[in-house]
């Protein structure tokens, strides 16, 4: 037998093989494929450098197998699951100075077994929410929450969102097929993990503050807003109905997984003063009351100081302290009375 015909026979062989271990040990058929969706939110690790009102922060921005943000962890355990967008996600903050992070920290202070699960992706809106309990949770095996936190209302405030944000999926087809090839290979999987652990991407956030933000600032609480915002505009009526119609959407949701929810309105760095962010907090508020969902009306019970946020939506540690320590508890006392 020639030589070249026994190379040739032996890299046959070798490739079968290869093909073999993909197929097998792959995800293509097992219950977590996730298919094209969230490939960009998962086994994320990488080294963060940001600065906040002149304080310097390094540290690791994981975001786990499953999509979820941090550590691992066995999907049988997560009771209670955040949702929200960049402001709930929080990617330039130390995972211990998020909201999250903070109000995870006062549970174990207070010797509470709860742990809440960060499920806040950036750009996540209303529909993204939605979009969660069709195209990700179900793809985690033993996934079953009871209590889900929606932190609503920054992301709303346009009448559709952005749809490839609420998806988490990429625009392109190329990037699909990309994206789909990655979610499922075995040899990419092991790939990941090598590049994570000893070459992590390095991004930096250096003096995220907007000097000019809080230039001649005014802050509109509540009670203000309800004057300032007495005459409606017509686009923002109609915005109402549509996000009326998201809720009621999501409500079906909760309703067929047995979900309790908890809502929380939202404010931005000049409170109230954006008359879409107070109508759909309004709305929010509504939708509660009328559904007797538990509710904490953030954009009620504080009033932000400068320094909170670093632009018009996204707080600095600072101003994540601020909101956490308020709506703690509330949530607390909310998680206490669901009794799960």
């Amino acid at each position: 037998m020639k030589i070249s015909k026994i190379i040739f026979l032996n890299f046959l062989i070798f490739f079968l093989l290869i093909i073999l271990l993909e197929f097998f040990s792959g995800y293509w058929f097992k219950d977590e494929n996730f298919g094209i969706y969230m490939r960009k939110e998962r086994k994320l690790y990488w080294q963060t450098n940001s600065n906040f009102n002149n304080k310097d922060y390094s540290f690791f921005y994981k975001r786990n197998y499953w999509g979820f943000r941090n550590e691992e962890f066995d999907p049988k355990n997560v009771k209670i699951i955040f949702e929200g967008g960049s402001t709930g996600n929080q990617r330039f903050t130390p995972d211990d100075l998020t909201i999250v992070g903070i109000i995870n920290k006062k549970f174990k202070e207070t010797e509470t077994d709860y742990k809440i699960y960060n499920a806040s992706t950036d750009g996540k809106s209303l529909n993204g929410y939605i979009n969660d309990f069709i195209n990700w949770f179900p793809k985690i095996p033993n996934l079953n929450p009871e209590v889900v936190i929606f932190y609503i209302g920054v992301n709303d405030r346009s009448l559709n969102g952005n749809f490839y944000l609420d998806n988490k999926i990429s625009e392109k087809k190329i990037d699909k097929i990309k994206d789909y090839i990655k979610n499922n290979s075995f040899f990419y999987d092991k790939f990941k993990i090598i590049k994570n652990k000893y070459f992590p991407k390095n991004t930096f956030a250096y003096d995220l503050t907007n000097n000019l933000l809080y230039e001649n600032f005014e802050y509109i609480n509540f009670k203000e807003a309800v004057i300032l915002h007495k005459n409606l505009k017509k686009e923002n009526l109609i915005l109402t109905k549509t996000f009326n119609d998201k809720l009621i959407k999501l409500k079906k949701i909760l309703d067929k997984e047995k979900i309790k929810p908890i809502f929380i309105t939202q404010i931005i760095f000049n409170g109230l003063k954006d008359q879409r962010l107070f109508v759909v907090n309004n709305e929010l508020k509504k939708f509660s009351i009328k559904n007797n969902y538990p509710l904490i009306a953030l954009d009620e019970i504080i009033e932000m100081e400068k320094n909170d946020f670093y632009d018009t939506v996204h707080t600095t540690p600072q101003g994540s302290k601020r909101i956490a320590e308020t709506i703690f508890p509330f949530l607390h006392k909310y998680i206490n009375e669901f009794k799960f």
